[in-house]
């Protein structure tokens, strides 16, 4: 019997929110291949239904094109892409290194380039095509002390991403969700104990930081037919956005 199910790689699945992505991908009726250079600490599983781990560093471009081939001809396609591997640690700039900054935007920023690049090449021998999604961040879309670097390969990695859905068009659907404060088994190391993330949630206008869920349910929206005319996007998932700071300096009452 064939499986007519359509093909979902998350990059960084293993963990955080690639684990909340890759289990509502799942939870749709999604097969689900995730990577990352360390397997899970525990298996990746949703509605009975468990995602397959493969090693991949995806700062190796040749790697990178060879694991979405391989991919292909063992599944029968690659259908959708979600390109969630990335973060840093917090480092103001003049305190840390040239060499430490290059590879904070080679994880962010090309690596989610060799990903798509081998995706592509998948699916635009696709009679259906396929969709690309890339996980920004509002690092990107303002200033982001304590994590440059970062921000900045963020907002190249949305940028990317409108090029790629005019390059690429009409086989392939590219899009970024870029993502607020979100809460993971990390945030502590973020936020503090839960009477920071406590205080952290309550800048978000919604009240609370994202769930994992939230992230992958937008994933989910973008990869399938309802989304099918939306290409070049950037969808804003941060709960309303941030207070601003004036706000909170002011001695007007508000």
């Amino acid at each position: 019997m064939t499986d007519t199910r359509q093909v979902v790689v998350v990059t960084g699945g293993t963990r955080g929110v690639g684990a909340g992505i890759a289990r509502s991908f799942l939870a749709a009726g999604a097969r689900v291949v995730i990577c990352a250079r360390r397997p899970p600490d525990e298996p990746v599983e949703e509605a009975g239904e468990r995602a397959e781990f493969r090693t991949l560093d995806l700062r190796d471009a040749a790697a990178a094109a060879a694991f979405f081939a391989q991919v292909a001809a063992e599944h029968g396609s690659v259908d959708g892409l979600v390109n969630n591997a990335g973060g840093t640690p917090f480092g103001l700039l003049a305190e840390s290194t040239p060499a430490r900054q290059a590879k904070i935007v080679e994880l962010n920023l090309l690596a989610p380039l060799h990903a798509s690049l081998g995706a592509y090449e998948v699916m635009r021998r696709q009679e259906a095509g396929g969709s690309i999604t890339m996980i920004g961040s509002v690092s990107g879309t303002r200033p982001s002390p304590g994590s440059g670097a970062y921000g900045a390969a963020k907002a190249g990695l949305e940028n990317l991403a409108g090029t790629m859905a005019v390059e690429w068009a009409p086989a392939v659907r590219v899009n970024t969700v870029v993502l607020g404060l979100a809460r993971t088994e990390s945030a502590a190391l973020h936020y503090g104990d839960e009477e920071g993330i406590a205080q952290v949630a309550r800048t978000v206008p919604l009240g609370r930081l994202a769930d994992p869920s939230d992230v992958g349910d937008a994933c989910v929206f973008l990869a399938s037919d309802r989304a099918r005319y939306i290409s070049g996007a950037a969808l804003r998932l941060h709960g309303g956005g941030e207070r601003p700071a004036f706000l909170a300096a002011a001695s007007v009452n508000h």
